[in-house]
């Protein structure tokens, strides 16, 4: 062995006494699971990588990564998370509640850390914020009044709506506490809500007819998982071609929607980076408190807003991340 690699095999075993006493790997492998395409997950993915960079991990030079992604088919999930366990990864970082449940169900040995899960506690994964326990922990978009916050600012930009059709999947356990939240807000702001169901596979023609069929003035989208995320051009086409306001991801607004309003998912996956760096040093994810979000984004497409003949308020275009023209 040369000298320059041997001081290399060294430098790892010292950083990482766990992996060398097991005569594992010479650098750490972490496995990347998505229930996203890789198009639509990379905005995340890259924001990670570079969250790693910051904290001096390199993929490709001191850390592998391992990605596998279902492509919006969730039943997917628990083959490519054996593959992952095939492979002795070191962890397994994932996206949200849906890839983290599989993961979690196939090993309570290898950690997981949660980049944007939704509720990690109602749906199981974890027993408390501050005390996690298990093998999961990392990051929740949970974030209170949030769907609430979303229906308010739809009306503040059209002020003439009083009918909003919602998308959400009843499968998610976030949704449905989405969906219970916005009950008073609505009544307060004098908004009937039009309850659209749509699960995996679902029928989005049949949905979209059914928004024109009820005259809903707007549509709001409960974002839950690659249901919604693999269909944000279809959702934002209907919406334009029927000149209806959508709330609804960031990049379904840079799509032609009209606006979104959230936590910012990139941020919570560079986030996550630090809790690879912390286990990968060797602490246990049991330890590592589970983290909510602390950086929101409100974007708005002024093109699109032009297009349905709203003006949107001055005090809501000054407290915009990104505005589209």
């Amino acid at each position: 062995m040369r000298r320059r690699d041997f001081m290399t095999v060294v430098a790892v075993a010292a950083g990482y006494p766990h992996l060398a006493g097991a005569q594992q790997k010479a650098i750490p492998v972490i496995g990347l699971l998505s229930p996203f395409t890789p198009p639509d997950a990379e905005p995340w993915h890259r924001a990670f990588r570079q969250g790693l960079g910051d904290l001096g991990w390199v993929a490709g030079a001191n850390l592998k990564v391992e990605y596998r992604y279902s492509n919006g088919q969730n039943e997917r999930l628990p083959e490519l998370v054996a593959e992952l366990i095939k492979l002795k990864v070191d962890l397994i970082v994932v996206a949200i509640t849906t890839d983290a449940n599989a993961a979690a169900k196939a090993t309570k040995t290898i950690p997981i850390v949660m980049a944007s899960a939704g509720d990690p506690i109602g749906t199981g994964l974890i027993a408390s914020l501050a005390q996690p326990g298990g093998n999961v922990t990392g990051l929740t978009q949970m974030s209170t009044d949030l769907a609430a916050k979303r229906l308010q600012l739809l009306q503040e930009v059209a002020p003439s709506m009083s009918r909003v059709a919602v998308l959400w999947n009843p499968e998610s356990g976030t949704r449905v506490l989405a969906w219970h939240e916005i009950q008073g807000p609505a009544r307060q702001l004098g908004i009937e809500l039009h309850s659209l169901e749509l699960r995996p596979g679902a029928d989005f023609d049949a949905a979209f007819a059914s928004v024109i069929e009820a005259n809903d003035h707007a549509v709001m989208v409960l974002p839950s998982g690659p249901v919604f995320v693999v269909n944000q051009q279809r959702i934002a086409d209907f919406a334009a071609n029927h000149r209806l306001p959508l709330m609804d991801l960031p990049e379904s607004v840079r799509a032609g929607g009209l606006l979104a309003y959230g936590p910012d998912r990139a941020d919570l996956f560079r986030r996550a980076a630090t809790y690879v760096d912390k286990i990968l040093k060797g602490a246990k994810p049991a330890d590592l408190s589970v983290q909510q979000p602390t950086k929101f984004q409100l974007v708005i497409n002024l093109k699109t807003a032009k297009a349905l003949g709203l003006t949107v308020p001055q005090s809501i275009l000054q407290r915009a991340d990104e505005v589209i023209e």
